[in-house]
């Protein structure tokens, strides 16, 4: 289901924030959706890497353009499922950090594939539901395990 939009940063946002920084810390994450803490809340962030900083996204509107590209992505929400996803080149982006700031963004790279699928979470869309029927095969096995424990 999609996520509500947030109408004040507050401190239940600031906790959050921090609890989403953590446990994509500990899982490794390029970055992670409040959805998948199990709030549905319009906010997700991205972490540190290479030479981009880690950055908080409140309310943020996508728009993917550009020719779709096939990636191979996994999901903290699915371990050990992997597929290769299509999703458009080219992302802009624009939301409020959590200083209450509206900023736009732009990239051709890996950032704008990792907006893509965090914003998805917000979305109620998940890896397996853009999956390539083939890609679905090969994990049915892991696909069945999560759906038999209740994931």
């Amino acid at each position: 289901m999609k996520a509500k939009p947030v109408a004040a940063i507050d401190e239940f946002v600031r906790e959050l924030v921090e609890d989403m920084r953590r446990v994509a810390r500990e899982l490794d994450g390029a970055g992670i959706a409040a959805p998948q803490l199990g709030e549905s809340v319009r906010i997700f962030l991205t972490c540190a890497r290479e030479e981009e900083p880690e950055r908080v996204f409140i309310n943020p509107v996508l728009e993917a353009v550009g020719a779709v590209e096939p990636y191979e992505e996994g999901c903290l929400s699915l371990p050990d499922i992997r597929g290769s996803i299509l999703r458009p080149g080219v992302a802009r982006i624009r939301a409020l950090g959590l200083d209450g700031n509206e900023f736009e963004l732009e990239s051709d790279g890996f950032p704008a594939r990792v907006w893509q699928h965090e914003f998805d979470h917000l979305e109620g869309v998940l890896i397996i539901d853009r999956m390539r029927p083939i890609d679905k095969l090969a994990n049915r096995r892991a696909l069945r395990d999560l759906e038999r424990a209740g994931g």
